[in-house]
């Protein structure tokens, strides 16, 4: 894949001399997590500030996902950024794509993404660990913020795959919350298109264990389309759980 670097953040980078692959990965940043050792490869992630411009910088070697259209891998975040591009061409709210570029190596093949931070948004996680705290008009505002969510990437045809609450951003806004996507390393186009969809909500809603059934209901009602039994979904997510906790 070609170096891509968006408009938007060009000049920005270029001020700073961080314009190039090179230069980027030749920055010494502090992890902000622990490193991903899967696939055989390492990656790691760290926060760039330049100014008054805030970054995610991601750094990968040897860190490979392999498909029929490329049989010997390529970088996970060369696919990242694929699906970042497309759910922007969707109209899909996520996290932004500012610079990326791969390099081979004998033995190593090196790719670096570096994303716009979410400055400003939390976590659905961390408000979850928060819910007593909010008045319930908070409350119905997260909860219809991403059920409009979920409802817009169904309906672009979209499944997430990783539909975790860690993965939801959420940001108060004058009229309620706006919400957006993070993590679309796993994302691809619907295939069996309720299945799917059943498999991103149990995914989500097993995780809000915080919520009450009244709550979910509320979701559901405003995730479901016209004509669709909420009972009827509801019973399908059930069954799901239960498949997945027999698994166990």
């Amino acid at each position: 894949m070609n170096d891509f670097i968006a408009d938007q953040d060009r000049g920005i980078l270029a001020a700073h001399q961080l314009d190039s692959f090179e230069a980027l990965w030749a920055l010494e940043l502090e992890a902000v997590d622990e490193p991903n050792t899967e696939r055989g490869g390492y990656s790691t992630v760290s926060r760039l500030v330049l100014g008054e411009h805030a970054y995610y910088l991601k750094r990968q070697t040897n860190h490979l996902t392999r498909s029929l259209v490329r049989p010997f891998g390529e970088p996970t975040f060369a696919r990242e950024l694929r699906n970042i591009q497309r759910y922007q061409q969707l109209g899909i709210p996520a996290l932004q794509a500012a610079f990326f570029a791969e390099r081979k190596a004998p033995g190593k093949h090196c790719a670096l993404l570096l994303t716009r931070a979410l400055d400003g948004w939390t976590d659905m996680y961390e408000l979850l660990g928060q819910w007593p705290q909010f008045s319930a008009a908070q409350q119905q505002a997260i909860i219809l913020a991403v059920a409009a969510l979920a409802k817009q990437l169904h309906a672009a045809g979209q499944l997430h795959g990783c539909f975790y609450p860690k993965h939801i951003f959420l940001r108060e806004q004058q009229s309620g919350y706006g919400a957006c996507l993070i993590d679309l390393e796993k994302t691809r186009p619907m295939r069996l298109r309720r299945s799917d969809r059943i498999k991103d909500l149990e995914t989500l809603l097993r995780r809000a264990s915080v919520w009450e059934a009244a709550e979910v209901q509320l979701f559901l009602q405003h995730y479901l389309d016209e004509g669709e039994d909420l009972s009827l979904w509801s019973q399908r997510l059930g069954l799901r759980q239960q498949h997945k906790q027999a698994r166990r």
